[in-house]
């Protein structure tokens, strides 16, 4: 086994099944398409790591065992249509489009807009629309499932409008340094379940929407 094999397997067995990730398609996906590609050069190093890895911007890419609690949690299917806010380096969106019928990826960077479309182009994924825009607060259309790859203080409701019955989203809320990772599933129309998953704490979407606050 490579050194590179090695540290992923590292990867997978030291970070992610112990975060109570079991399903086997998630843990066969981290096995198959390969993070370091996705990986800005200087931060190769970092690959495997269980922590951020800075892409510029004031954006990362999460965490690996994050990323698999998010895909175990969607349980995204064949047939799925889903919306990605933040492409960041294409490496989650990669993820989603092994598991889904099509992702469309909303990057409001140009600079990461452009990293993801050539780290994607390269692994010859063609079910992916990606798009340059400002997806804070909403997308056009209905998808099966959502991811916010950034945090949001707040929910804006045009998420889980968004959401097809059956459809779940995955989105990171709170405030620093207390943020919840929540599960919402749209169980019948205008009927919404939440399920909070795990705390943790990332950067948030650029122009989410904002609590109203106290001002003393």
């Amino acid at each position: 086994m490579s050194n590179v094999e090695q540290a992923r397997f590292n990867m997978v067995e030291q970070q992610i099944r112990p975060w109570d990730v079991l399903d086997m398609r998630v843990l066969d996906l981290l096995s198959q398409v390969k993070r370091e590609r996705f990986v800005p050069p200087e931060r190769q190093s970092m690959a495997f790591m269980d922590m951020e890895i800075p892409l510029g911007h004031g954006v990362s890419m999460w965490q690996p065992k994050i990323e698999a609690r998010a895909l175990q949690a969607l349980q995204i299917g064949p047939s799925d249509r889903v919306l990605e806010v933040g492409s960041g380096s294409g490496y989650l969106t990669a993820l989603l489009s092994h598991l889904a019928m099509h992702v469309t990826s909303v990057e409001i960077v140009p600079e990461l807009y452009a990293f993801a479309q050539k780290n994607l182009a390269a692994h010859h994924i063609g079910n992916v629309t990606l798009a340059l825009g400002d997806a804070a607060q909403g997308w056009p259309d209905s998808y099966d499932v959502i991811v916010l790859t950034g945090s949001v203080p707040v929910l804006p409701e045009a998420f889980q409008n968004s959401l097809k019955p059956g459809g779940r989203l995955f989105a990171i809320v709170g405030d620093a340094p207390l943020m919840h990772a929540d599960l919402i599933t749209c169980v019948a129309p205008n009927i919404i379940e939440r399920v909070t998953l795990f705390e943790t704490s990332i950067a948030p979407l650029q122009n989410t929407l904002q609590p109203k606050r106290f001002v003393f």
